[in-house]
This record gives structure tokens, C-alpha cells and sequence, in this order.
């Protein structure tokens, strides 16, 4: 066979395709209309009906806007589900610029004891080229969040509103980065020209005012102490002043971050289920929690977020959302885009396959608000609040066929105790470190 496509390759292919009808049906849906909308299946919107056995009810859907903060919008909208539920409100947000300015300063601060922490690697090495690909990425983990919760606590919405760059943050983001590498530079220069690392983090020390500085210009100073004033659903008004943020989240919120635990469905071979695992040179808080995971089956990720969502409490998830997936309508699907019959080909790569190969990984990060139990007690179809206002999906909310779960849903988090007694114990192993370009090292 030949290396090379030759013309006679080419003029047997295009035979081949005048010859098809259903190719040239297809190329002129796809050509006027787009890949997706030419492959929709409408039967999808008769299957995934938006009603569920098991339904919370949730305050108006949050926007992250053009920023990617899912990661913080879903994990705080766990957390206003709480206190709407304590102070009995029909709606409440927590700013979610407040945890946005504290995340971009950690992570700078993290970034930069990377690099110190990486001097001896060579600056085209896989390591540097990891750290200075994105060091300042808006994404992030659960554990990543918890660190910053324990810090710095929560506040309402109004006490640190949004502004142009939380809501946009590519710009912000990219001065930042554009710092953040010239500091890379000058602490990696500075020590191949002998100076020490002591030497090294104090001038790191006058780069972080400089990041601070930045964020306060871009998204405002966070507030030391709020005050919070809402009216219930009785109309009685409630006002509780001079709260730190950390007072906040434990009087309103009062979780135990602790018991709040990632279990992810990695089905590869180089992860066998029932063990620990976390991710080198993955955090925003450097003296926060690690990042920390237990593989398991999917069948058990669905267990325990049923067995949450029963106990009437939401459950933060992470997902490759824009598989097989309609923003329309907000259908998340395996049947959904009938790309096998648009292309007249399959695509028969397993969930462990596409994690292998890079075609698919955690990208977004949502809440489970409900599931559909069959007669048996199986899930057919979940709840899903999104956080890209209420145009997207039905009033902003989505559903998942539970055959989606299954193939794109990497990731939920649940409290300790609807686990198993086995789960709980296995939940103890010391982990087993990934490298930092495994899959699941990806942000939400």
C-alpha cells in the first residue's frame, strides 16, 4: 500500500460517495444546518421527560457567564441550598467573586512553590511545560474548594457582587499568566544563577503583592467582615452584622468539609477500583487538603448520590458535558445526536478507551437536584442544575439519561455516611500519587 493519498484514492472515494444517496442527504443537512442539529433525535425529547420521583426544590439558577467557574458555582449552590433550607428563603446567592479572588491568589502562590519546588527540571521538560500551561486556570476540584472554604469561609452575594472580569475572566486571567510566567522565569534564572531557595521566596514574597494587586484592580477587595439581611418566606426580616467570612459558612452552612469525600468511575487498567488516588502538583491552597479520590464502580457513584438526594440533600458532580448533549431543551443523552447514522459510521471507543486516548474527561462540574427511581428503586433519568442561566436547558436545568451517567460522569461527592461500611474503609488507604497530566487531574 501506498504511504501517500494518491489521486486514484480519491477519485474512487468520491465514486463511492455519489454513489450513496443517504451521503448526499447527509451532506446537505450538515453543510446548511451543522453537524448537531442535522443529527438530532427528537424521540430523546419524549424519553427524558423533565419529572423526577425524588425533586428539590432550589432558589433561581446562578450564571457563571463567560468565565469557568462551574467547579465554585455548583459547589456553592450545594451550600445556598442550606441555608435557603435554615432560614427558610425562597432564593439566596453566595458571591462566588468573594471565592474567585481568594482561588487566584492561592493558585498564584501555589504556581510559584511549583516552580521553586521544580528547579532542578529542565525548563522543556513534561513537569515545567505542565506548570506553565495554564497556572492559572479557572477550573478546579472539590477538595481544591474545601481548601478555600476552611480558609476563608463564604459571603452573600451582595457583599462582593460580581464585575466585568469575574464574569468574563479570560482577559484578567491572561495578564495574569503573563506575569505569573515572567515570575517562573525570573525564580528559575535567579537560581541557575546560584541564588538559594530562602533568597528565591522572598522575592516571591514582593510578585505575590503584585498578584494582589491585580485582583483587587480586576474584582474588587474582598469584604473582612458582612453583614447579612434577607426577608423569608413569611416576609420577616432577618439582619446578622459583622460576620467574618469563615463566621458565615459556619453559622449559615455548618457543614463538616471533612465528611464531604470525591468518588470517581475511572475504568482504566492503570486504576483499579476500591483505591485512593490523588494528583502531583494539583491544588490552589498550599497548606490545604490534598486533592483525594476513591475509584469505584459506577454503580456505586449512583448509589451513594441516590442515597444523598434521599436524605434531601444535593450532590455535587463532575461530567464531560458536551457529550452527546443538547443545550436545547437540556437533554443529556447517549441517543440524543445520532452522529453513527449522520456519518454512516460508529464510535465504539468505551468510557476507558476515551479516557485512555484523550477524547473525553472531566470538563464541567453541576448538581444532582432530583432522580427518577423506577418501580425496582433504579434510576432511569437525573436532575440537573446547571449554572449557565436559566436560557439554557428547561429554566436552566437539565436531565440525564442514566446510560449517560454511566459513560460520561466521572465524579460525585457525597458525605461520608452514605457510604458503605467496605467504601469507608477502603476511603482510608494512603493514595496513590498520579502524574500531573493524568485525566483525572482534570478541572472542572
Amino acid at each position: 500500500m501506498d504511504q501517500t493519498i494518491t489521486w486514484e484514492q480519491l477519485d474512487a472515494y468520491e465514486r463511492a460517495f455519489d454513489a450513496d444517496r443517504a451521503k448526499q442527504v447527509a451532506m446537505h443537512a450538515v453543510t446548511s444546518c451543522g453537524v448537531v442539529k442535522a443529527a438530532v433525535n427528537p424521540e430523546v425529547f419524549r424519553e427524558d421527560r423533565h419529572q423526577y420521583s425524588i425533586s428539590l426544590e432550589q432558589g433561581k439558577i446562578t450564571n457563571q457567564k463567560q468565565s469557568g467557574r462551574c467547579w465554585m458555582f455548583a459547589a456553592l449552590n450545594t451550600m445556598r441550598f442550606a441555608i435557603m433550607k435554615k432560614l427558610d428563603l425562597a432564593t439566596f446567592e453566595l458571591s462566588q467573586n468573594y471565592t474567585l479572588f481568594y482561588d487566584k491568589l492561592e493558585k498564584a502562590n501555589y504556581f510559584l512553590e511549583s516552580i521553586l519546588a521544580t528547579l532542578d527540571e529542565p525548563t522543556n521538560g513534561r513537569v515545567i511545560a505542565h506548570l506553565l500551561m495554564a497556572p492559572l486556570n479557572d477550573g478546579g476540584q472539590w477538595d481544591m474548594f474545601c481548601s478555600l472554604i476552611e480558609k476563608y469561609g463564604v459571603v452573600p452575594k451582595d457583599a462582593m457582587p460580581e464585575t466585568v472580569p469575574s464574569s468574563a475572566t479570560r482577559e484578567m486571567v491572561s495578564y495574569m499568566t503573563r506575569k505569573l510566567r515572567e515570575y517562573a522565569c525570573t525564580l528559575r534564572t535567579a537560581y541557575a544563577n546560584g541564588k538559594t531557595v530562602e533568597e528565591l521566596r522572598a522575592l516571591k514574597e514582593g510578585m505575590m503583592g503584585t498578584v494582589y494587586n491585580m485582583l483587587c484592580i480586576a474584582l474588587g477587595k474582598p469584604p473582612k467582615t458582612v453583614t447579612l439581611e434577607v426577608r423569608n418566606k413569611k416576609k420577616e426580616f432577618i439582619r446578622d452584622e459583622n460576620l467574618t467570612g469563615k463566621e458565615f459558612f459556619q453559622k449559615y452552612v455548618g457543614w463538616d468539609l471533612s465528611q464531604y469525600v470525591s468518588l470517581i468511575n475511572a475504568p482504566t487498567a492503570d486504576k483499579p477500583y476500591h483505591k485512593t488516588y490523588t494528583v502531583k502538583l494539583l491544588g490552589n491552597v498550599v497548606e490545604g487538603r490534598p486533592v483525594k479520590y476513591l475509584n469505584l464502580p459506577v454503580e456505586d457513584l449512583k448509589a451513594a448520590a441516590i442515597a444523598q438526594l434521599q436524605a434531601g440533600e444535593p450532590v455535587w458532580f463532575g461530567c464531560d458535558v458536551g457529550q452527546s448533549s443538547l443545550r436545547e431543551g437540556g437533554i443529556m443523552d447517549l441517543k440524543a445526536i445520532d452522529a453513527a447514522a449522520l456519518f454512516n459510521t460508529e464510535f465504539p471507543m468505551t468510557k476507558a478507551q476515551r479516557l485512555d486516548y484523550g477524547e473525553s474527561l472531566m470538563t464541567h462540574a453541576m448538581v444532582f437536584q432530583g432522580v427518577n427511581l423506577d418501580e425496582s428503586g433504579k434510576p432511569t433519568r437525573w436532575r440537573v442544575e446547571n449554572s449557565w442561566g436559566k436560557d439554557a436547558g428547561v429554566d436552566g436545568y437539565y436531565v440525564m439519561s442514566d446510560e449517560w451517567f454511566s459513560e460520561y460522569t466521572y465524579q460525585v461527592v457525597v458525605n461520608k455516611k452514605y457510604l458503605t461500611p467496605g467504601q469507608a474503609a477502603e476511603l482510608e488507604q494512603e493514595p496513590i500519587q498520579l502524574e500531573p497530566w493524568d485525566p483525572m487531574g482534570s478541572l472542572a
